[in-house]
């Protein structure tokens, strides 16, 4: 193992080199106070930055043990650990020379607390992992440079960052507490027979579409109509109220801008933990809750939709249904489909992104087009037998339709950002105006087909290269050739889970699609080696831009690929 003596000795002699003899700094470096791992270097300034790691013994970092003692309080320390490298980074470092150059920085990161790749602690050592832009003139290394960078900046950074001395103790401790809340409070929503609670004092309106922070002016807190109202007893923050949402069919309703799809995006990201001072620290959801939507033009792949959808003209079959361009109804009801493939429990729809005539088909519209002439089986004939056959619930945002009044179970109305139980109103209101409409969802809801892909028909090739995985954002992947349109599929937050997704996707394919494994067991399959061996467990070497995703979102982007095939 070389020293930081050897490493600025080697920076400096490589003054003005071509840039690719960077390439022999790739090795291990004992500072005083950390290990410093140069994992990868980039072979060009506007290249990929180079992946550097630093571990820090617990004997100078010192984080006190109570802190990582559990799974939630790990995850959180270690989310708080990526915010503070950053900011420290953003602080200290500077850009120095062509293209990335003088570049330090560790993966992004938002209002949710997820599972990173970029930070690991445990009783020995704190790990970061980051990138750093090797200095240049051109294609000409900028050494001294490169030595402030990795022997001066560097150990500021770790001094300011990750040492607990250095850190707000008092911070450490409410972001640590606050994720363990939240997720024993998801936890117990089964034993009260919730799908989702909001607490009494939430904020849950955001900036802006494009900003998720939480909204700072005429701010209205969120407080739980007294009839919905259920408290729990936190292990950290001790007693809190708010508004239980139960099993089976919610309805929100209410005018428009009065906070209904505020509410159901609230709820939707709810399945991930929030930072303190969010707003929506405890907003929580059962954590198999897919948001549900039309989604005009995707492909489909041999999906079961006859619960929806049957004899279709020319007889076209629809118990194992593809299309390369599907309309809003179709690709609806394979989304439902698809999602319950992948085991979801909870179904989050908004009108505003559904195909109207996949929602609702009112008695006029019965009376002009027999059923026998219409295809499309709404979801309200379908909603009922989908919970009391499958224990599926759903929360439907309508504020168009009173129809979802007799199948719903609680209906909340938002006024000017307050609900209001109008349960009993919308109960009274359906059998004095009576739509006499026909049911026409039969007896049950259908069955749902498992369907096993075929390895052949996933190819993340690309010229030479065997494996070409970019991502952009947090709505498309580059597969090989294919470009992915993940905009649709919106719980996903973060651009390092569709990183990790797409190296899951190969790592399937690697490991498991030879064995005739359905969608089902392929999700398990993956998941269960993520949850025992960590994302590690998926990537070629050690990355610092890996986020954890769900199973849900997994099978989204397989769904997506339209190269895929599945066996008849």
């Amino acid at each position: 193992m070389s020293d930081s003596h050897t490493l600025k000795s080697t920076l400096l002699k490589l003054d003005n080199a071509s840039y690719k003899a960077y390439k022999n700094i790739k090795a291990i470096y004992k500072f005083d106070r950390f290990t410093l791992i140069v994992d990868r270097v980039q072979g060009d300034p506007f290249a990929s930055p180079s992946n550097l790691r630093v571990k820090i013994p617990q004997t100078i970092a010192k984080f006190p043990a109570d802190l990582y003692r559990s799974h939630s309080r790990e995850v959180a320390l270690r989310d708080y650990l990526v915010r503070q490298f950053d900011r420290a980074a953003r602080r200290i470092s500077s850009r120095r020379g062509t293209g990335k150059s003088g570049l330090i920085a560790i993966a992004s990161y938002g209002q949710e607390v997820l599972k990173r790749t970029a930070a690991f602690i445990d009783k020995n050592f704190v790990e970061i992992r980051f990138v750093v832009g090797l200095p240049a003139r051109g294609r000409r290394i900028l050494g001294c440079q490169a030595a402030e960078m990795l022997c001066e900046d560097l150990p500021d950074i770790v001094e300011t960052a990750l040492l607990y001395s250095s850190l707000n103790a008092k911070d450490i401790k409410k972001h640590v507490e606050t994720i363990e809340d939240a997720d024993w409070l998801r936890q117990q929503l089964s034993a009260k027979k919730l799908v989702a609670f909001v607490a009494n004092g939430a904020i849950l309106p955001r900036r802006s579409g494009v900003d998720s922070r939480p909204l700072q002016q005429e701010v209205i807190s969120f407080q739980s109509p007294p009839s919905l109202e259920v408290e729990f007893e936190l292990p950290n923050f001790g007693l809190i109220k708010g508004m239980g949402i139960p099993e089976g069919i919610t309805l929100i309703v209410g005018g428009g801008y009065h906070g209904k799809s505020t509410l159901l995006r609230a709820i939707e990201l709810g399945v991930y933990n929030q930072i303190p001072q969010d707003g929506r620290e405890f907003v929580v959801t059962n954590p198999a809750a897919v948001k549900i939507r039309a989604e005009d033009g995707r492909s489909i792949v041999g999906v079961d939709i006859s619960p929806f959808i049957d004899h279709l003209p020319q007889g076209r079959s629809t118990t194992s249904f593809s299309t390369t361009n599907a309309s809003g109804s179709t690709s609806q009801a394979a989304n439902i489909i698809e999602a319950l493939e992948a085991g979801a429990k909870l179904l989050l729809i908004d009108e505003d992104t559904s195909a109207t005539n996949f929602t609702i088909r009112d008695r006029r519209m019965q009376a002009l087009i027999a059923k026998e002439k219409e295809p499309i089986t709404p979801f309200i004939d379908k909603v009922r037998q989908l919970y009391n056959d499958y224990g599926v619930s759903t929360v439907l945002v309508m504020g168009g339709s009173g129809d979802y009044f007799e199948v719903a179970d609680p209906v909340i109305a938002m006024e000017n950002f307050v609900p209001y139980e109008v349960t009993e109103k919308a109960k009274a209101i359906a059998q004095q105006y009576a739509t006499d409409r026909q049911a026409e969802g039969g007896d049950n809801f259908g069955k749902i087909s498992p369907r096993i892909p075929l390895p052949d028909s996933i190819n993340s090739s690309r010229g030479r290269k065997e494996v070409k995985l970019t991502v952009r954002d947090v709505n498309k992947i580059v597969f090989g050739t294919e470009d992915i349109d993940l905009s649709a599929v919106e719980q996903l937050v973060d651009a390092g889970q569709l990183k990790a997704i797409a190296r899951a996707i190969v790592y399937a394919k690697e490991n498991y699609l030879d064995e005739k494994l359905t969608v089902s067991e392929i999700l398990d399959k993956v998941i269960n080696d993520i949850t025992y061996k960590s994302l590690d467990a998926i990537a070629n070497f050690p990355q610092g831009d890996l986020a954890l995703f769900r199973r849900f979102e997994l099978a989204a982007t397989l769904n997506r690929l339209r190269s895929l095939k599945v066996a008849e």
